[in-house]
């Protein structure tokens, strides 16, 4: 959470205010959160990631009140601080300071930066105002659906179209913080046994799915026991239904260990989780990714876990380049998406996104499920999921995928996974996931 500009040894709140507006500016020129965030000093990132979160949760909000504020468009710099104020303010419940110390530390922010003091008069102007108008400003942005809901117009009708029956909830649980989720590693403890430490730790957690707990807090994951013995992992509950859905039943044809790949596998979590879940030695995981830099945090992440599996750097879409031309026994392709379905995680993906993504995205999955179904012997399996709440990267991908390729069957697949909701779309029994992210999973047999 922020620093209280008070606290003994604190950065002064102006001086989180201009951070974060600079995460702002830069999330807004294309720069997606995770970037805009680490470029800032690591003593200073926690507060201005924290203020920088909500700010991107309620900038539909800030930008309408803005509107009402000022005729014109400032410079960006400035209409980036003058936003943030309004995100961190509008709500007196919600804000993490107090609304007139939000406003003073804002000019002062303003009067501080070169980039921003010309404007510090009329920063002033416009924030004085709203704390005097506060109400009526509300009142009038109201009616706006991207001040409503804070997302985009075009994402908003997206959803009303594709999810007419749960299209608000999910607009909702967008705007809410995601619980912190652990998968533990049952080839090191067990559900009951990491629970009991997590409890001497004075840490509360609640069972989710079959090896998960739900944080009632979240804490660094250094601060947690067992992370460096790699007794469990960060993933979302909805996340560690791959691995069960993909392997649960499924035996190699041999007495050779099942062939697995992960097909864009970093950081490495279902990677990991695939070899935690099957008995030792019952498969050999090829863990594939088309990024050199992303590759190393899969080795980093079996490391610590005390696994292993073979790391590929190559392009899934191209076989040839690196496929040795014996078939899998499974694929799991966890394809490139819009991210719409963890934008509780990643607040920026909402207003970095474009609908044109969609389509441009959808014929990527659709190019890699055709490159990698070759790939899989008869009788295996590939699972397709995506982090998705879009129906062109999930049912409707899979029903243009099955419409086009005869030798595949659909397994009962949990379909749409939509934000906080255990709806399912082929009617398969709710597995208690409790909090979760949107997910979409298809679970594909070949004939």
């Amino acid at each position: 959470m922020p620093v209280s500009p008070g606290s003994p040894g604190s950065p002064p709140l102006w001086r989180q205010l201009q951070l974060t507006a600079a995460a702002l500016a830069s999330i807004r020129s294309g720069v997606s959160g995770s970037v805009a965030f680490e470029a800032v000093d690591p003593h200073l990132r926690p507060g201005v990631q924290a203020l920088g979160f909500q700010v991107l949760r309620w900038l539909g909000r800030a930008e309408a009140l803005r509107r009402q504020l000022a005729k014109r468009t400032p410079p960006p710099a400035a209409d980036a601080l003058l936003c943030t104020a309004l995100a961190l303010a509008w709500d007196a419940e919600r804000s993490p300071y107090e609304p007139f110390t939000l406003v003073d530390q804002a000019v002062e922010a303003a009067k501080r930066n070169p980039g921003t003091r010309a404007q510090a008069s009329f920063i002033n102007a416009c924030l004085r105002r709203f704390l005097r108008e506060r109400d009526e400003l509300v009142t009038a942005t109201e009616r706006e659906p991207v001040a409503q809901w804070n997302h985009p117009r075009w994402w908003i009708e997206r959803l009303k179209r594709e999810h007419p029956r749960d299209w608000q909830r999910v607009l909702a649980a967008d705007n809410t913080q995601a619980p912190m989720t652990l998968r533990v590693n049952v080839r090191k403890t067990d559900v009951a046994s990491f629970r009991r430490a997590l409890e001497a730790a004075s840490l509360q957690a609640v069972p989710v799915g079959a090896t998960g707990l739900q944080l009632t807090r979240a804490r660094p994951v250094q601060q947690l026991p067992g992370f460096l013995d790699g007794e469990f992992s960060v993933q979302d509950a909805a996340a560690q239904l791959a691995a069960p859905l993909l392997l649960d039943g499924l035996r190699a044809q041999g007495p050779s260990p099942m062939r697995v790949l992960d097909a864009c596998a970093a950081p490495g979590g279902k990677t990991a989780h695939l070899l935690e879940f099957a008995a030792p030695a019952a498969i050999e995981v090829t863990a594939l990714e088309v990024d050199a830099v992303r590759s190393r945090r899969i080795d980093e992440t079996l490391s610590r876990l005390g696994m292993s599996a073979k790391v590929v750097v190559a392009d899934a879409s191209r076989p040839a380049q690196w496929w040795d031309g014996v078939p899998f026994d499974a694929i799991l392709l966890d394809a490139p998406c819009t991210a719409s379905g963890i934008v509780r995680r990643h607040p920026d993906v909402r207003w970095l996104r474009r609908e044109s993504d969609i389509e441009q995205l959808a014929l990527q999955q659709a190019m890699l499920l055709a490159s990698l179904w070759p790939l899989v012997r008869p009788g295996g399996r590939l699972l397709y999921c995506t982090c998705s709440v879009f129906k062109e990267e999930g049912a409707h991908q899979i029903e243009a995928f099955l419409a086009h390729n005869t030798d595949a069957r659909l397994l009962p697949s949990p379909g749409h996974l939509l934000p906080q909701s255990g709806v399912n779309a082929r009617g398969v029994p709710d597995n208690p996931l409790g909090d979760h992210d949107g997910f979409f999973y298809a679970l594909l047999e070949k004939l």
